[in-house]
């Protein structure tokens, strides 16, 4: 079984700590700390909208503005754009990547997942990309809207319960949610939730 590891932090460097913290908390970032860890180390911390990795701020003037190419994937690039635009943020125009022909103004005509992106800097020159993700690759986990999630489970769990012996509803949906937030796509999901009720729940259903 392969250790779970998932990416939680990274540093940005800055020249100024309070002149980034305003900026990226004037983005609608959600401030999750700032205290002193000793007298010379001040740890600041924020995460963007829906993210379950975050950002911490490491002062170092002859760094700031090194790090680049940092990824936020968002649904509609052309919405978050304008709503980084009316929060203060210099976003460049939308492009999208053609195969064979390189970057092309505008968004992807099919809003292909990873096609279109546009970019923006903090204060110091640390650069961010947006990219639209429509679908994500086979095996991609990452965040999932709780609410269809909820939705999508039990939908699938009514097909699964109209075949099976009395269950309690609640081993199956554990089962498929998990699955579906490790990146399984919902079939595979809900095979991993049958054999999951089959195996430990001896819940089997009838072939």
């Amino acid at each position: 079984m392969t250790t779970h590891m998932r990416f939680e932090v990274t540093a940005l460097p800055v020249a100024d700590v309070d002149r980034a913290k305003a900026f990226y908390e004037g983005l609608g970032w959600r401030l999750d700390a700032d205290f002193m860890l000793d007298e010379h180390t001040r740890a600041v911390q924020l995460t963007p909208p829906g993210s379950p990795a975050s950002i911490q701020f490491r002062e170092d003037k002859a760094l700031a503005g090194s790090a680049q190419g940092l990824l936020l994937v968002v649904p509609d690039i052309e919405a978050a754009r304008d709503e980084l635009i009316a929060h203060g943020a210099d976003v460049e125009a939308v492009w999208h990547f053609v195969p064979g022909k390189g970057p092309q103004p505008g968004v992807d005509p099919e809003h292909t997942s990873y096609a279109s992106r546009a970019s923006f800097s903090d204060p110091d020159g640390n650069g961010w990309v947006l990219q639209e993700l429509t679908e994500r690759l086979p095996g991609r986990g990452g965040p999932l809207d709780r609410a269809e999630l909820l939705h999508e489970t039990s939908v699938r769990h009514g097909q699964f319960e109209s075949v099976a012996p009395p269950h309690d509803w609640w081993d199956w949906y554990a089962a498929y949610m998990d699955a579906r937030e490790d990146g399984s796509e919902p079939d595979a999901a809900a095979a991993a939730a049958d054999r999951y009720m089959a195996d430990v729940k001896g819940v089997v259903v009838p072939a």
